[in-house]
């Protein structure tokens, strides 16, 4: 029987991998490791991953992929360099469910994201409806607090073709929510 990772409601399961643990698991990567990385970066990797494919399903699969990949032993992060690590493979995976045929074929669910005031939804749809390579360095650089050459390195891309993919970005953000509260303004004064 093939190992079961689970993620559900913010947690994460472990179920048929007490072997794996118990033999030091094949990439010597401890439990408590793993549920320590999970702990601590699990938020951002689904963040990451919402941002890239738009739905909760995906980005929670993603992070579950991406764990299932320590687990395994497929994937090991040097020491101190964790988070970095982690966001690139999930970046990668990111990457993979988007070329997937299965992903072309399907619909976009943005509305089951909640939000505590209005103008976070707002803000929130005009990032999503940027293209991906726009909206990938905004949330990473604004929401992760990664730098310019820190993206360059997960996204292969210089430096400075970072810092213009963020400047057009907010160009166009601040073009989309100029627009939105002009026609908010001209339904209020009709």
């Amino acid at each position: 029987m093939r190992d079961v990772l689970i993620l559900a409601y913010g947690s994460l399961y472990i179920r048929g991998l007490n072997r794996n643990f118990e033999e030091g698991g094949r990439s010597g990567v401890q439990e408590a490791e793993v549920l320590e990385l999970f702990d601590r970066y699990s938020n951002m990797i689904y963040r990451i991953a919402l941002t890239y494919l738009r739905q909760p399903q995906d980005a929670e699969d993603v992070v579950q992929a991406v764990f299932l990949k320590l687990i395994e032993g497929r994937a090991t992060p040097a020491p101190g360099k964790e988070r970095a690590f982690l966001t690139q493979v999930a970046i990668n995976q990111c990457k993979d469910v988007l070329r997937s045929v299965w992903k072309r074929k399907i619909e976009p669910l943005d509305d089951e994201i909640v939000f505590q005031q209005s103008e976070d939804r707002e803000l929130f749809d005009a990032i999503m409806g940027l293209a991906s390579k726009y909206r990938v360095v905004i949330y990473m650089h604004y929401y992760e607090g990664y730098t310019f050459s820190e993206i360059s390195g997960f996204l292969s891309i210089s430096p400075s073709a970072v810092s213009m993919r963020a400047h057009r970005a907010k160009k166009l953000l601040k073009d989309k929510l100029k627009e939105e509260d002009d026609e908010i303004q001209l339904q209020t004064n009709v």
